[in-house]
């Protein structure tokens, strides 16, 4: 598979497309990196330094991928973090074009805005960009519990809720939503569930909730279920896979002691996946 991912990149760590490639690459897959940012590190530090990227510059390097006609090679594209509607657009043109010369190519967004404790922490209107204009393009959507609700305009406590939430947003242009980070009431204690569905039905998969909340996860996360997803063709699978390896690479992360997440040392379960949790069909 070849893959357009137009994220954030950092020399330092983990994030974005330094999250996303790797593990795409050691499941075989092809990636053309488009970068937004170029940062020494991620924000979470509170410091750090290189460039922004104009929209008008993203767009360029996406330009002349197709200068070389191959963008209609590109069997999907995956976003995270849009920091700015502008960038925002050129990855909607993106998909677009994409789409244009290949209809069978699917585009995977992260929509990346808030978590449960730190609320949304992206710039004012980013939330209603991605709501109103950039979900209702993606064929594939991987929201956390915290961004689901907003995406829903509700706030969700029983499963029940949350699938209901998650068929509302499917109506509106999504197929296929990946919920992670999902607390719900019957949820055990020091646990957490990871939630799949598609048009076939819904699937859950539960896991240790780990002391660690590392960034970079999400971005690898997406990429992760993306490929999987788009390899088996099943949702079961892709569910069961992806969070398989990216709990390894909590435990690697945890066992190293580090602040950035363990990709590389945990890259064999990237590669063949343990699949070490129970899928549990909920309907």
């Amino acid at each position: 598979m070849k893959i357009l991912s137009v994220q954030s990149s950092v020399a330092y760590g983990h994030v974005g497309n330094s999250a996303a490639v790797f593990p795409l690459q050691r499941l075989g897959h092809e990636v053309w990196p488009v970068l937004t940012v170029h940062f020494s590190n991620h924000t979470g530090y509170g410091e750090w330094r290189g460039p922004l990227l104009a929209a008008a510059d993203v767009a360029d390097v996406i330009a002349g991928i197709d200068d070389r006609g191959v963008l209609g090679e590109a069997d999907a594209v995956l976003s995270g973090y849009q920091g700015d509607p502008a960038v925002g657009q050129v990855i909607l043109d993106a998909v677009a074009r994409v789409k244009e010369l290949n209809p069978a190519a699917v585009y995977c967004c992260d929509p990346v805005m808030g978590d449960v404790g730190r609320g949304m922490f992206v710039r004012p209107g980013i939330p209603e960009f991605m709501r109103d204009t950039v979900v209702p393009q993606a064929d594939i959507l991987t929201p956390n519990h915290f961004e689901l609700d907003f995406l829903a305009g509700t706030t969700t406590r029983t499963l029940d809720e949350l699938l209901a939430a998650v068929d509302a947003v499917r109506r509106r242009g999504p197929r296929d939503v990946l919920v992670t980070s999902v607390l719900h009431d019957t949820v055990p204690e020091g646990s957490l569930d990871v939630v799949a569905v598609s048009d076939a039905g819904a699937w859950a998969v539960t896991t240790p909730q780990l002391p660690i909340t590392p960034n970079g996860c999400g971005d690898v996360t997406a990429a992760l279920y993306l490929a999987h997803l788009t390899t088996s063709g099943s949702p079961a699978h892709a569910l069961a896979a992806t969070t398989s390896s990216v709990f390894a690479v909590l435990e690697a992360t945890i066992a190293a002691g580090t602040r950035e997440i363990q990709l590389v040392a945990a890259q064999d379960a990237i590669a063949v996946p343990p699949m070490a949790f129970e899928v549990r069909r909920l309907r």
